[in-house]
């Protein structure tokens, strides 16, 4: 086991809270910075996989993320036309298992609100501009080139738009994906989304999806459900000059069931815009420092992976540090632990999203034929649960365990 040490965390999101919450309960002095003086959450709904329940279990927050989040038994996926293309229900792998849909904000709350009972020291209203590597240590330094503190090491998990990756020499690419989504959060209070995350797709241009979203952030006490409407991202004027009539057509074309959510939505100022980056790393650490969440590996949410892989990050880091007596060989050892689950997702998300969004409109024909094919066969159609799961690491290498199951 590594010495207890002084350890940086650059970014107070998914991932830094729980490496941050991970490393203070196995004795280390964490410090945690965060560039927004008043940290919250924005955006819609995510969805949490068996691994990232797994996580939030060693956490101790689960049960109490239950209360505010949605059961997910499975995803379905049909055309415009009502032809089904698939239908993945997580209980093929273990009966009980399930996702859980969750509004960003009520796993931010619950996150945030240990980091603080946890005693681990909270620097908002800080940005770390850079960090310096001296003689074993990780030294982070202000916009203006000043030292801050100095820690043993320093985790950066600042976000997907990291400016610390990008400038690191492990980076292979960081770059926009050409297509986003508009997202809404509504009331669902006669729950016709739940229990599934639903997408309805129209070739390759236009797609819907609904994913239930529990009771949302606070006092809440409403079924959520989040929308999500696939858009290029440089259409997104062209979308507001059209106007909320026009879309509203359009999205109640592939899903009648929308109305209710629709009528709640009287501005375009109350749908959110989400664009995405393709974010590789060659390496999760370098030196002293090492990258966690969107920072280290930033995907299309076209998988639903991106905060299960996180929590992941989080927890493999932790395990590193508590099996290496050197915390260099820990930091490698978390790169290696992490490098096939991470590199399965980055490329099936970067394979699989154009079939869903963009403009190669011969892929639908593509997709419309594979995938209800793919289904049929047995193999291939538990293949494709693993992957919703996300315990794939490879194509034949043995996946994660599974995750926790209602009952247990």
């Amino acid at each position: 086991m590594t010495a207890p040490l002084d350890i940086g965390v650059v970014g107070c999101g998914f991932a830094g809270s729980a490496t941050g919450l991970l490393l203070a309960r196995a004795g280390h002095r964490v410090t945690i910075y965060e560039r927004v003086l008043e940290p919250s959450s924005v955006g819609a709904g995510i969805l949490l996989q068996p691994t990232g329940l797994t996580v939030l279990a060693r956490l101790g927050l689960l049960d109490g993320l239950r209360v505010r989040g949605a059961p997910i038994l499975g995803l379905d996926c049909r055309t415009a036309a009502g032809r089904s293309l698939f239908r993945l229900r997580y209980e093929r792998l273990a009966p009980g298992l399930h996702g859980l849909g969750m509004h960003r904000g009520a796993l931010f709350e619950a996150l945030f609100d240990a980091v603080r009972a946890a005693g681990i020291t909270l620097r908002p209203g800080t940005e770390i501009d850079a960090i310096d590597q001296i003689a074993g240590r990780a030294r982070a330094l202000d916009a203006g080139g000043r030292p801050l503190a100095e820690h043993d090491l320093v985790v950066v998990a600042d976000g997907a738009r990291s400016q610390l990756r990008d400038r690191s020499p492990e980076l292979r690419r960081a770059r926009p994906y050409r297509w986003g989504a508009l997202w809404f959060v509504g009331a669902d209070p006669d729950r016709r989304f739940d229990g599934t995350l639903s997408q309805v797709v129209a070739g390759t241009r236009r797609m819907v999806g609904f994913l239930p979203t529990g009771l949302g952030p606070g006092g809440g006490a409403v079924p959520l459900v989040s929308l999500f409407w696939s858009l290029r991202m440089d259409t997104v004027d062209d979308w507001r000059r059209r106007g909320l009539d026009a879309w509203k057509r359009d999205v109640l074309a592939l899903e009648p069931r929308a109305d209710a959510l629709l009528d709640q939505i009287h501005d375009v100022d109350q749908v959110l815009t989400a664009g995405y980056i393709d974010g590789v790393m060659r390496r999760m650490s370098e030196g002293r420092i090492a990258y966690a969440g969107d920072a280290a590996h930033a995907t299309s949410p076209q998988l639903g992976q991106g905060t299960n892989l996180a929590l992941l990050d989080a927890a493999a880091l932790a395990d590193a540090l508590e099996t290496e007596v050197d915390a260099d060989h820990a930091l490698r050892r978390y790169a290696t632990l992490r490098h096939d689950h991470v590199r399965y997702y980055q490329l099936a998300s970067r394979w699989l999203t154009p079939f869903f969004q963009s403009d190669r409109s011969w892929l639908a024909s593509v997709r419309d034929r594979l995938f209800p094919l793919a289904m049929r066969w047995s193999f291939l159609h538990t293949e494709m649960v693993r992957t919703l799961c996300g315990v794939k690491r490879g194509l034949f290498r043995r996946s994660l365990s599974l995750g926790p199951r209602p009952d247990a």
